[in-house]
């Protein structure tokens, strides 16, 4: 064992943080993600003994420059925790103020990896891709090609020249980014080129075949989808065809990533409750999941890597998030939940009051994360960003139209930031900024920023629109 893996060891057991688990006992966190959240976004040892009132935190703004303009460190700047520790008591909770606004539901929030543009997919086959940098304006205004119900989902590349999006049918469909043509009309315009995730035999008018993620791998070689059909696709864009086909669960898969930057393993999530870990080295005659990660009582509608391909979290129609490391998945792939002894459908029902406080009695996860509601439609849930957080938050959209922030050791609800009229699907978090952006089935795509003052007006909330069903 390393001796920084046995520091970390011997830190965790020796002042791991006091929680309250579901049974309403006193647990002690003492996994290994709470002393490396903790190093990341604390400030540099020497700089909290040196300074006035050491030993508390946080370390004051004031004191923390002084110190840096003072040399305490010996380093003469900042250190990533250091960065880290300062900017994330800044959350992103004054406003918003509204980006743009759209007759239909939006459905996706994604900043690019620099923070450089933002796309926004919405319900009627419209996706909008703004330019951060030059005011929000409007770079690419797409129209997209054989929209079912709505747009599921859309990544960027990641030299941001592509764009690629998703609907409830077997085809993807790639944008090119980067082309001069503001107005992106599907093959009117601009040629929108179609992946197929299906075999040419299906007939496409009658087939239900749907996909509901897809993820560029960090490289830009590949896509990686889940579909309604159980199964993950790898696409190989190079190649310009599938390289593989896994059946991956016994329902949908509403979820899937990359878990890091080498490609080798992916998570997924499913409407059968489960999170699976793949790795594509160890697939030989028979694709079989590396693990299986047990704990959610409902289907899984989202999965976020914190992109060290250990930990993962998972957002769930038991209306709860939930925290994994890897290392402590189940060998037992073919396990099987139980069926549930109720009749619920998360689409038009609240979630039964009697089981709200179920837990699974198999239940692997680090940490549960509960307050938000993951109703209507497949809520998405994110790790905050590591350059200006060191990933200290875990932060979700809501069916009851706000955001929620939690931090990831506490389990404590830092902030709810209520705008919306109707169910947030989909919120991010600016990589270097405390920018936050939400989008809204009101059709609002609205931005939250710490704003540097002690005021915050809240611009009138919006009518409130008809709901809609997904």
């Amino acid at each position: 064992m390393s001796r920084s893996r046995r520091f970390l060891n011997e830190r965790a057991r020796g002042d791991g943080m006091k929680l309250i688990d579901e049974r309403g006992k006193t647990s002690v966190l003492d996994h290994e993600i709470s002393q490396l959240t903790k190093i990341r976004s604390n400030p540099h040892e020497r700089m909290r003994h040196l300074l006035p009132g050491k030993g508390k935190e946080p370390v004051s703004s004031v004191k923390m420059l002084a110190a840096r303009e003072g040399n305490y460190t010996g380093r003469g700047r900042f250190s990533s925790s250091d960065r880290c520790h300062l900017l994330s008591r800044y959350l992103p909770t004054n406003g918003p103020s509204v980006v743009d606004q759209m007759r239909s539901c939006a459905y996706v929030s994604q900043f690019s990896t620099d923070g450089s543009l933002f796309v926004a997919g919405f319900q009627e086959s419209h996706i909008r891709i703004y330019n951060v940098d030059q005011g929000w304006k409007i770079q690419k205004d797409i129209r997209a090609k054989s929209l079912r119900w709505t747009i599921t989902d859309t990544s960027l590349s990641p030299d941001q020249r592509f764009l690629v999006y998703s609907s409830i049918s077997p085809i993807v469909h790639i944008v090119d980014v980067g082309s001069g043509m503001k107005q992106s009309v599907a093959n009117v315009t601009e040629i929108h080129e179609g992946l197929e995730f299906s075999s040419p035999t299906y007939d496409y008018d009658n087939y239900t075949f749907g996909i509901f993620s897809v993820k560029f791998s960090t490289d830009g070689r590949e896509l990686v989808v889940g579909s309604s059909d159980s199964s993950i696709y790898v696409y190989d864009l190079e190649a310009k065809r599938l390289s593989l086909r896994i059946p991956a669960h016994t329902s949908d898969v509403n979820a899937v990533c990359f878990a890091d930057e080498t490609g080798h393993l992916i998570y997924s999530g499913s409407d059968d409750s489960l999170c699976k870990v793949w790795d594509r080295r160890c697939f030989g005659t028979r694709e079989q999941a590396a693990g299986v990660l047990i704990g959610h009582l409902e289907g899984i509608t989202y999965v976020d890597t914190r992109g060290d391909g250990r930990y993962l979290i998972s957002n769930g129609k038991d209306q709860a998030i939930k925290l994994w490391d890897i290392r402590k998945m189940s060998s037992n792939i073919n396990y099987s939940p139980r069926p549930r002894s109720y009749d619920w459908d998360y689409r038009w029902m609240d979630y039964p009051e009697h089981v709200r406080n179920k837990r699974n009695p198999h239940d692997l996860s680090l940490s549960t994360y509960k307050g938000h509601s993951v109703l209507r439609t497949l809520i998405r849930c994110y790790f905050s960003p590591a350059h200006s957080t060191g990933q200290k938050f875990i932060y979700t959209g809501s069916s009851d139209s706000s955001v929620y922030i939690y931090d990831v050791v506490s389990r404590a609800q830092v902030a709810k930031l209520d705008y919306h009229q109707e169910p947030v699907r989909d919120c991010n978090w600016h990589p270097y900024y405390p920018t936050l952006v939400s989008s809204g089935w009101d059709g609002i795509i609205a931005k939250w920023e710490f704003s540097g003052t002690d005021t915050s007006p809240l611009p009138k909330k919006p009518l409130s629109r008809r709901w809609r069903q997904s």
